[in-house]
């Protein structure tokens, strides 16, 4: 995803992965299974871009190494284009959700691969149950020591990025009331949620290799958490955020988390630290992002009190403007106040099914709404709704 470039000074190069589902494109359900030669197809254009996921009727598609947001938003839009082109040959379309909102998990199998069968030989029933997307963003610090100390700062804001993202309203059917119920999903797997504070690098890679020695995992890569370093790359991997449908959104998250990360990295050289708050306090937050999105706020330790998502969010903004103008990314950023205005996925899924009359005909027409929002156009298969 990115690459070392040496040197003191972090590359902050990006890197983007999205999971999408692949869902029937005349009932609206999602697919039980892909079609070995639709991945096939889609290889032959976008090469290593392009693979399988943990369950069947997903794909993953990630970015190369990117040195700008603009060259991000250009890999994403060719992915997206060539996934929904060769879906609609089979008879399929994308959605780039992190919950189906009718599916059962009960329908859907893994995909029979080394790695992913024993994850689910692992996970048992929590693995069976994993039937969500995710967004995962990558931006290169190269350093081990640099890594872990941006890793340890930016956990206070993992609550406000996920907030941003909220894509996964609905289970099986349901309204869950939470706006992001993929977190409750994966909050049942082992070594999840918002990372420890380590010291140094050092102490967070004894802790791993005692995972790896006891024989409870075979690497780094089965640490789950909200945010970790890459063990295949020299990055720093947010991971907490649902899958956006809007490219807009993704791409706003990427340029927000990439400014954090370099301006973290510029106030440490300067002897600056972010407190470090007690686990307890940035989960309840945690709570509340997967529970309201942008709704009800935070809590701001300093403070005592819960502050309003859109206060926060200018906090963010001010401390990150330089790193904005540095990467050229000042549209991007400051479209949080978009998400702000025109809510989350969550938030139009969720407007939309009220609309519609909180029925079950009523989440088909989400799944139409969240197809249209993938492709970035209207799909030229009639909807379900209109059936």
């Amino acid at each position: 995803m990115v690459q070392s470039t040496g040197g003191d000074q972090p590359s902050f190069t990006l890197g983007i992965e999205e999971e999408y589902f692949l869902v029937d494109a005349h009932t609206r359900a999602l697919a039980s299974e892909l079609p070995r030669q639709l991945l096939h197809e889609c290889r032959t254009v976008l090469g290593e871009h392009v693979s399988a996921e943990y369950q069947r009727s997903q794909i993953e598609v990630s970015t190369p190494v990117c040195t700008s947001t603009s060259e991000a938003r250009a890999a994403l839009a060719h992915s997206r284009k060539v996934v929904a082109g060769v879906a609609r040959g089979y008879g399929l379309l994308p959605i780039a959700a992190s919950t189906h909102p009718f599916a059962s998990w009960a329908t859907q199998r893994h995909t029979h691969k080394d790695r992913y069968n024993k994850i689910a030989q692992e996970l048992q029933a929590v693995g069976r149950r994993m039937v969500t997307n995710g967004l995962h963003i990558h931006v290169g610090i190269e350093d081990d020591a640099h890594r872990i100390a941006i890793m340890n700062e930016i956990r206070g804001f993992l609550p406000l990025l996920l907030a941003l993202s909220t894509s996964s309203p609905f289970w099986q059917g349901e309204d869950t009331g939470l706006k992001s119920y993929r977190t409750a999903i994966n909050d049942a797997t082992p070594r999840n949620g918002i990372p420890d504070y380590f010291e140094n690098w050092n102490e967070y890679h004894r802790a791993v290799t005692t995972l790896v020695h006891s024989g409870v995992i075979e690497d780094a890569t089965k640490v789950w958490w909200d945010l970790r370093p890459s063990s295949r790359f020299a990055t720093l991997e947010l991971r907490i955020t649902d899958i956006c449908p809007l490219i807009d959104d993704a791409l706003c998250i990427a340029a927000v988390f990439r400014c954090l990360c370099r301006c973290l990295y510029r106030r440490s050289q300067r002897g600056l630290r972010m407190p470090n708050y007690p686990l307890l306090l940035l989960n309840e937050n945690r709570w509340r992002a997967q529970r309201y999105g942008l709704e009800c706020g935070f809590i701001d330790p300093s403070r005592q009190a819960i502050i309003a998502s859109a206060a926060l969010l200018d906090d963010l903004l001010r401390i990150i403007r330089e790193d904005a103008v540095y990467f050229d990314c000042g549209a991007e950023v400051n479209h949080v106040h978009v998400i702000l205005a025109r809510g989350t996925s969550a938030d139009r899924q969720l407007a939309l099914y009220h609309q519609q009359g909180n029925c079950a005909r009523a989440l088909h027409t989400v799944v139409d709404k969240l197809i249209v929002e993938t492709a970035g156009d209207t799909p030229k298969i009639a909807s379900a709704s209109a059936r």
